[in-house]
């Protein structure tokens, strides 16, 4: 069960990164008992799927409604502290770029005010048949361009 995740917060898209919380579990640490590295890319994934679902899309309905699917094309990840077992930890997630066929979040995994790992990913749009590069949805560009608040 995810800690917070019932709470409602008020979020502005332009003025502050969506953050998301998940509690660190046995199967998220390795044998020191820390974070494995891969698993901060995970939650990073979580985040930015919540995130589009905070702005009104699901990837399942994407893909079943308009033959689109989102890939991965780049990720840079630092890691600065490591996250341990039972650490609740906020995911933030930010759009910096918005391209015809691609976005680009930063994300940053924090305990309190302390930044664990931070990450730069570029995403891109194909069509879910031939992974081809697709235009993003105008309904996602037009969903981005509000700055009217949501709640999470």
């Amino acid at each position: 069960m995810q800690p917070n995740l019932a709470t409602n917060v008020a979020i502005r898209v332009h003025d502050k990164p969506f953050s998301w919380t998940v509690r660190v579990y046995y199967e998220d640490t390795d044998t020191c008992g820390i974070v494995y590295y891969a698993n901060y890319l995970k939650f990073f994934e979580r985040a930015r799927t919540e995130w589009l679902r905070a702005v009104g899309f699901e990837q399942q309905k994407i893909a079943d409604e308009l033959g689109l699917r989102f890939v991965i094309s780049r990720v840079e990840c630092d890691f600065r502290l490591p996250a341990k077992l039972d650490d609740v930890i906020d995911i933030d997630v930010r759009v910096v770029r918005v391209g015809s066929a691609s976005m680009v979040f930063e994300q940053a995994a924090r305990r309190g005010p302390a930044v664990l790992a931070t990450a730069r990913v570029r995403v891109g749009c194909v069509e879910s048949n031939t992974l081809v590069p697709a235009p993003l949805p105008l309904q996602l560009h037009a969903a981005l361009e509000k700055p009217t608040e949501f709640h999470v």
